[in-house]
Parts: structure tokens; C-alpha cells; sequence
């Protein structure tokens, strides 16, 4: 059974340009294309598409869905990564969500708030495998002992730092500037800075942590969601400052 490109990207609720776009880019090649030079898909093309929709959901740059999609070749397999991710996202925004009723509510009845309440959803704890896997028992256990020492301010400023080194990164992006500018350079020494509070970065452990950056959905959402090609600048810059001055 075949769709052609009006129907898919009415169904998609995308449009023909877009998935010409994503044919140039060589994301979603047609199973053909007609006589009367429309494009055509089969259900191929249609796991394709909702593996592409998703990533996007996730924020990930075309670039950088290009990459996972070369690397996951078995359609079901991606699928299932894809549907953990969000049913993850899904439990972790239906916390946030309730934690801020919980908020909302306390303060207009004017009753004491609790931080176990007021923070669930925003839990580090839930990287502990990842870390631990990762970096080892000792980093994790580590930076899980500072954390819990912070006061809520003091955990709300860090996380705070972060969102506007993101940020930073993302105008960076978006005006075009090189990862070795000096402009660029002088956030990266921030991001360092940053994670320095945590750990003793060494060169392998910045240019690692950079290119989780880009590999890691979760990541590369979080950057590119302040423009497309974040991620990928600050895995580059991360790089750029770790060369020379780790």
C-alpha cells in the first residue's frame, strides 16, 4: 500500500515542502515516485517519517537525526528506544505537573510547602545507572552527596547557571559564530567552570561529555531547544577548550 505525499503530510500534520526537505536531506526517500512526479510511500516510508516526528519532538537537529537513523537500522528496535524515551518523559512531566498543583495549591491556602514535594520530577537520582555506568560508583556517589548538601536556593542556582549557559550557547549557534571564536571559547570556560563544582574534568572527560551531548536524545534536546545546531556547537567547543587548555 502506497500514500502519496498530500496524504502523508496531512495525516502527519506536516506539510509537502517539509517532506521534500526531508527527501533533499536524505531523511525520507519516496518508495517512488510517479509519472506525474508525485511522490509516493510505503510503510516503510511511514516508520521512517514517525521515527523522524519523534526525534524532532525531542528537539534533535536534522543533522543529528540523520545520525540516528544511521545507526539504528532496525526499525522495531528504534521504536522501542523512542517509546521508553517518552513514556520516561511522559512519568517525569506528569511529576513536575502535579509538584506544581501541590505549589500552587499551598500557596493560595497560605500552608507551609514541603521541598520533597515542591522538587518532585526535577530528581538527579533517576542518572544513577547512567552515571555510574558511565563515570563509576565513586563519581556518582560524589556528585549525589554535594547535591543533597545544597540548600533549595542553592540547587535552584545551579540548575539556573546551567539554563543560561544553554542559552548563551544557543544565540552562539544561531548567529553562526565558530566553535573556536573567542566569543564561543569564553562560554565554554563558563560551561567548564560549571561542571567543575562537581568533579575535576580532565581532557578525555570534557571531550567525552561533549559528544554525549549530540549522541544522547535527551541531551541534544535540551540544547537544541534553544536553536538547531546547539548541541553540536557545544560538543565542538567543549573540544576546542579541552585541546588547549586541558
Amino acid at each position: 500500500m502506497e500514500w502519496s505525499i498530500q496524504e502523508i503530510a496531512k495525516k502527519a500534520g506536516t506539510t509537502s515542502r517539509t517532506l521534500r526537505h526531508y527527501g533533499e536531506r536524505g531523511l525520507l526517500e519516496p518508495s517512488r515516485i510517479g509519472a506525474n512526479g508525485y511522490r509516493y510511500y510505503d510503510q516503510a516510508g511511514l516508520v521512517r517519517l514517525q521515527r523522524i516526528l519523534l526525534l524532532r519532538e525531542l528537539g534533535l537537529s536534522l543533522p543529528a537525526i540523520a545520525e540516528v537513523l544511521a545507526g539504528q537500522r532496525d526499525a522495531s528496535a528504534a521504536l522501542r528506544t523512542h517509546l521508553a524515551l517518552l513514556e520516561e518523559e511522559r512519568e517525569r512531566i506528569g511529576r513536575q505537573i502535579a509538584s506544581v498543583r501541590t505549589t500552587l495549591r499551598k500557596t493560595e491556602r497560605g500552608e507551609e510547602l514541603m521541598a520533597d514535594e515542591m522538587f518532585d520530577g526535577f530528581d538527579h537520582t533517576r542518572y544513577e545507572e547512567e552515571v555510574t555506568e558511565r563515570w563509576g560508583r565513586d563519581a556518582y556517589e560524589k556528585g549525589d552527596r554535594w547535591w543533597r548538601s545544597l540548600t533549595d536556593a542553592e540547587k535552584k542556582a545551579f540548575m539556573e547557571e546551567q539554563a543560561g549557559i544553554a542559552r548563551d550557547f544557543g544565540r552562539a549557534a544561531r548567529d553562526g559564530l565558530a566553535a573556536d571564536s573567542e566569543e564561543v571559547q569564553a562560554i565554554a570556560r563558563r560551561q567548564i567552570a560549571w561542571l567543575s563544582t562537581t568533579t575535576t574534568p580532565s581532557r578525555e572527560y570534557v571531550i567525552g561529555l561533549g559528544q554525549m551531548y549530540v549522541d544522547d536524545p535527551r541531551f541534544t534536546a535540551n540544547y537544541d531547544k534553544h536553536g538547531e545546531g546547539t548541541a553540536v556547537l557545544v560538543r565542538d567547543a567543549m573540544k576546542v577548550y579541552a585541546e588547549r587548555n586541558l
